[in-house]
């Protein structure tokens, strides 16, 4: 059975192509050249059309750049919703989230420095495209620390005080600002560091676990 699209509604229409052409120029002109030399000039030209007609699509030049941020940035709350959803025990689930939001933006600043450091100052000046992610990791990565809690030991109160305990431990591997003031540090003692506060904080919650089942 051959699904169709909804009628008056085309399945790929010329505006999202457009949209997707102009996204992936722009992407690559800021991995090239950081986006203060990003010539939106360039990109139209690249895209066969005038400078004015992009900003059909993109009210300004930030927005076509943080549209680029969203773009990098799904897959990697993907892998959040993954983990969340996962039938793994709770604990495990908040080892594996940590580790791969933590490792996703090492990546990120490791291959595509310029991109990076794009999104670390969307969260240094909390533009919405760092806000909406934010939002989306914390309230993720909190629906399982409700999950390893239980839900009649762990009120709105309490999940916060975890949620936070696990971002505050993990700011350094976290926080996209901090993981960019870190960039000379060695992959090899990055991962040391990361694993070594993910023991020591996930003990708390395990050890919440054990009180609570006693």
């Amino acid at each position: 059975m051959t699904l169709q699209a909804p009628l008056g509604r085309p399945a790929s229409s010329p505006t999202d192509s457009a949209q997707s052409r102009l996204l992936a120029l722009a992407e690559e002109e800021i991995r090239r050249q950081g986006f203060k030399r990003m010539r939106v000039v360039a990109i139209a030209e690249a895209a066969g059309m005038t400078h004015a007609n992009v900003y059909r699509y993109f009210p300004s030049r930030l927005a076509l750049a943080d549209a680029v941020t969203v773009g990098w940035l799904k897959p990697v709350e993907a892998a959040l919703l993954d983990a969340a959803t996962a039938a793994d025990p709770a604990v495990d689930k908040l080892e594996r989230m940590a580790l791969a939001l933590a490792q996703a933006y090492r990546d990120r600043l490791e291959q595509d420095a310029n991109l990076f450091a794009l999104f670390a100052d969307a969260v240094e000046k909390a533009r919405p495209v760092a806000r909406k992610h934010r939002a989306r990791t914390r309230e993720l990565i909190g629906r399982v620390v409700e999950e390893a809690l239980g839900e009649d030991s762990a009120g709105r109160a309490e999940r916060e005080k975890a949620t936070n305990l696990l971002f505050d431990a993990g700011h350094r591997f976290l926080h996209p600002t901090s993981v960019l003031q870190d960039k000379d540090v060695p992959r090899s003692a990055f991962n040391q560091r990361l694993n070594l506060m993910l023991e020591v904080t996930l003990r708390y919650f395990r050890t919440r676990l054990r009180i609570d089942g006693a």
